[in-house]
């Protein structure tokens, strides 16, 4: 069989349905990964459980597994975020406050803090992703959270709610995340009061989706912009090309060179198990399975990537 290569659009929507079948077959049964243990309702989590999703650039969609079992963002928020607050302030404005480049770090680590000048990282790791978060527009915490939620909503296709168990143990252990920002204000790298950006960001992480809002939400970025089911222009195109670059130097966090070699796509995980991964100008996989590698990234949704990558034609480095 032919592969295809990153050129062109998706193969037709049957192609599509029969892979993701076969990938979801494939790798089913992998029981290699660990379940998140940062959360107790994470940590109750059924390690068997796995599902895919395709969601094309003309909104053409396909499913597999527990397509309608819901999950939280956690992580899988911060390139979505990022799109958010660049649409209102200006690429430019994030890109000075919080920075581009990759860390090379864990996700948490204040390392990469002191590495940055101002303690500039990206908007893929935690310190980046809560100053990104202390740059959404609001007169208090209210009215930023509505900002936020109300614009993944639209980026999902439907209201967004949050999974309030995981709220509140976020909210009573983030001492991490506290520490991380009290580091960045002591540098005034924040735009907003310190709790109140690591409230917003926690917030974010604890909405809940399934693998056909990840895939959708992935197809805006995919589309450079336009909603891929009605064509409503949610985002800049400018904005979007830059998100998933950032998206492919630090969505794996310190994976990410691994995964661009492995399956050659932007993409940004989650604790939660979720994994949104993007091929622009065809669309993008929702994959959410909770057993984890090393570095964070969902074990089953990896190895999907990996497989659809190379079936589909989405490796934006295959060249033949």
């Amino acid at each position: 069989m032919n592969r295809l290569v990153s050129t062109g659009a998706l193969p037709a929507h049957g192609v599509v349905a029969r892979a993701l079948r076969a990938a979801h077959a494939l790798v089913e049964d992998e029981s290699g990964g660990q379940v998140s243990t940062v959360y107790p309702r994470l940590a109750r989590a059924d390690p068997s459980a796995f599902a895919l999703a395709v969601t094309a650039v003309d909104g053409a969609s396909t499913a597999v597994g527990l397509a309608d079992a819901r999950t939280t963002l956690m992580s899988v928020s911060k390139p979505f975020v990022m799109a958010l607050v660049a649409q209102s302030c200006g690429l430019e404005r994030v890109r000075a406050a919080v920075g581009v480049n990759a860390t090379g770090l864990p996700f948490a680590d204040p390392e990469a803090i002191l590495r940055g000048p101002g303690g500039r990282t990206n908007p893929m790791v935690n310190p980046g992703a809560i100053v990104t978060s202390s740059l959404v527009p609001g007169a208090d915490r209210a009215q930023r959270w509505a900002f936020v939620c109300d614009g993944l909503s639209r980026l999902a296709g439907r209201r967004l709610e949050v999974d309030e168990e995981v709220l509140d143990c976020a909210l009573a252990s983030n001492g991490r995340n506290r520490e991380l920002a009290r580091m960045l204000a002591d540098r005034t790298a924040l735009a907003c009061d310190p709790d109140d950006a690591v409230d917003l960001y926690t917030r974010q992480c604890c909405l809940e989706v399934d693998v056909q809002d990840l895939a959708r939400m992935g197809a805006v970025l995919a589309t450079g912009g336009l909603d891929p089911v009605d064509g409503h222009r949610l985002l800049d195109a400018d904005v979007t090309r830059a998100v998933l670059a950032v998206m492919a130097t630090a969505g794996l966090y310190e994976a990410s060179g691994d995964w661009l070699v492995d399956v050659g796509v932007p993409a940004k995980s989650g604790i939660s198990g979720a994994l949104v991964a993007v091929a622009p100008g065809k669309g993008a996989l929702g994959a959410w399975s909770p057993p984890l590698d090393g570095a964070g990234t969902s074990v089953r949704g990896g190895r999907a990537a990996a497989f659809l990558a190379g079936e589909l034609g989405l490796d934006l480095f295959a060249a033949g």
